[in-house]
């Protein structure tokens, strides 16, 4: 017999739908319906709510064959896939993470394809692989954060015997895989579950109603996104969990809702015997979110930290509109390299008010805190989604990968930015609903016009072209330019291993002197010297010792150093 159970507090019937057989439940405490009956495994199933005739997926369906407005089925993962008994798992500092979106990763965007590229992960350096959502979502290709079905694997991509095998096979090759989780808003389109109940609020976000966390009947909402979180963690051996615009979560009772997944992330890591991590993504700059439970914090691992992109991003490349009105300068960049946020109350001029909270370097390491030249986002929600490639340098590419690979932060890496890939990142969806899918376009439209862009500019999400074009092109690995960068990212990487200098987790042993006119920067780790000449001319920066590592040869003086324009060398006491 199965138990087919279901929190329905809002409809005064429900009805189990059986491979077309209807069976009546029965209401229990709480507002759950229950019924036992007899059913095979891949048995497709659904609820009827009251009188209407329509057939509406389990909220905790395990898998969707036929996409989120179609039945669950019954699916169990076969245990005897398992080959990682062994595998203890790998802490947050120290680690390097790669981004990646499975749909565009390769030509087939399949969990089984992307195995295949696994030994290049592991060629060059990385050590944990982030996906972007993979939860059930409308449509076949998204960016993943539309989901409506939480607790089901997005079944193009492999559903989730693809996700289990794609997890077993990272960690036979020594990678621990992280999972972007999203709990601050459901999708558009195939979000049934307010009608079953109150997940949702009358208050919105940037993408949507808010989740009831603190009102009635919260309790079961929050069940819901903690059992959710756990059974990524428990069932599919996932390492690491992202969570998706944490302040979208409002929640004000006493113990907030990721305080409370903290301690239950930790309950379940001394029962696997492995280290389980949640990493947070903030609009923030709260400190608290990272500070120890011990210390009066939420407890989480890690969190990203847009600031130092910002700061990298604009001393590079030039670029100042928007939100890097405040960034571009190498104060800034020195500052962030060795306090962590640059905004840390202090005055935000995109925001107009005070902005963050500075962090307590004693309690809190530079480890929680994870450094990238670019991510989805930063590529994805520019106008054309290019990348940093397109308009960059390659020297200027390096610099940025050293700046981030030899900070005293958790790197992270977005997929080809190693070699430098020159497909671009572009915000794609394939809403079926047509009225959501004309908004979805308009609304982007619309958004850029704002900064300069026309229509025509701007690529539709809605055609199939725009995400065909953000597909990696791993054909570029033939070329010389591609490798040579490829070869510096892979040498950055071997040097961060073999130096303890480089995975030191703490700021106290980090120190950064400049030149804002000659704009040379350079970031002292220990007994290392990374030394950037951002300029278009080469410079002769007061430092000297032995060049370990460079993209173009250093010049050394008897009292200085001089570097190449668009280029960086590390030195080495000698």
């Amino acid at each position: 017999m199965t138990l087919f159970e279901v929190w329905a507090p809002l409809p005064e019937r429900v009805r189990l739908d059986l491979d077309g057989a209807i069976h009546s439940m029965d209401r229990c405490a709480g507002g759950w319906w229950r019924v036992e009956v007899t059913a095979a495994e891949g048995a497709r199933y659904g609820f009827l709510t009251d009188e209407d005739p329509t057939v509406l997926p389990d909220p905790r369906s395990p898998r969707q064959p036929d996409g989120v407005h179609g039945r669950s089925a019954l699916h169990r993962l076969d245990l005897s896939v398992w080959t990682d008994a062994n595998w203890t798992g790998r802490p947050l500092a120290g680690a390097v993470y790669y981004e990646m979106h499975v749909g565009t990763f390769t030509p087939e965007g399949t969990f089984d394809s992307a195995i295949e590229h696994l030994d290049h992960l592991v060629e060059l350096g990385i050590t944990v692989v982030e996906l972007m959502p993979v939860n059930a979502f409308d449509g076949p290709h998204n960016w993943g954060y539309d989901g409506v079905l939480w607790y089901a694997v997005h079944e193009p991509y492999g559903g989730p015997d693809g996700l289990q095998r794609f997890v077993d096979a990272c960690h036979a090759r020594g990678l621990a895989v992280a999972l972007d989780v999203v709990y601050n808003h459901l999708g558009p389109s195939g979000n049934y579950l307010p009608r079953f109940a109150p997940y949702l609020t009358d208050g919105r976000n940037t993408w949507g109603q808010s989740l009831n966390l603190d009102g009635p009947d919260s309790d079961e909402v929050r069940a819901h996104i903690i059992g959710n979180a756990l059974r990524w963690l428990r069932d599919f051996h996932i390492d690491a969990l992202r969570l998706d615009a944490v302040h979208a979560l409002v929640d004000r009772t006493a113990t907030h809702l990721l305080a409370e997944l903290a301690t239950e992330t930790t309950r379940l890591a001394a029962h696997v015997r492995r280290p389980l991590t949640l990493i947070a993504e903030s609009d923030l700059n709260d400190s608290t979110l990272i500070t120890p439970r011990a210390a009066g914090g939420y407890g989480l691992t890690g969190q990203w930290n847009d600031d130092l992109h910002h700061a990298i991003h604009t001393a590079v490349s030039g670029e100042r509109q928007g939100y890097y009105a405040d960034f571009g300068s190498l104060r800034c960049l020195a500052h962030t390299l060795t306090h962590g946020f640059f905004h840390a109350a202090t005055f935000s001029s995109f925001r107009g008010r005070t902005h963050g909270r500075p962090i307590d370097t004693a309690v809190t390491p530079a480890a929680a805190l994870l450094a990238y030249t670019c991510n989805h986002d930063q590529i994805g929600n520019r106008a054309i989604g290019d990348r940093p490639s397109a308009y960059l340098t390659d020297g200027q590419l390096a610099i940025k990968a050293a700046l981030v690979l030899c900070s005293p932060y958790t790197p992270m890496l977005f997929m080809g930015e190693e070699w430098g890939a020159r497909t671009p990142f572009q915000f794609f969806t394939s809403h079926t609903d047509p009225v959501i899918a004309a908004a979805t376009a308009d609304g982007r439209k619309a958004e850029f016009a704002d900064h300069g862009w026309s229509a025509e500019e701007v690529p539709d999400p809605q055609d199939p072209a725009t995400f065909l074009r953000s597909k990696l092109d791993w054909a570029e690995l033939e070329e010389s330019r591609h490798l040579r960068l490829l070869s510096c990212y892979r040498k950055l990487l071997a040097l961060r291993r073999q130096r303890p200098e480089l995975t030191d987790p703490w700021l106290s042993h980090t120190s950064v002197d400049y030149d804002e006119s000659a704009r040379w920067i350079v970031v002292h780790r220990g007994a290392l010297k990374l030394v950037c000449n951002l300029s278009e001319d080469q410079v002769t920066v007061p430092v000297t010792g032995f060049s370990l590592l460079s993209w173009e040869p250093p010049t050394e003086g008897p009292s200085a150093t001089t570097i190449p324009a668009h280029s960086f060398a590390i030195l080495a006491d000698r």
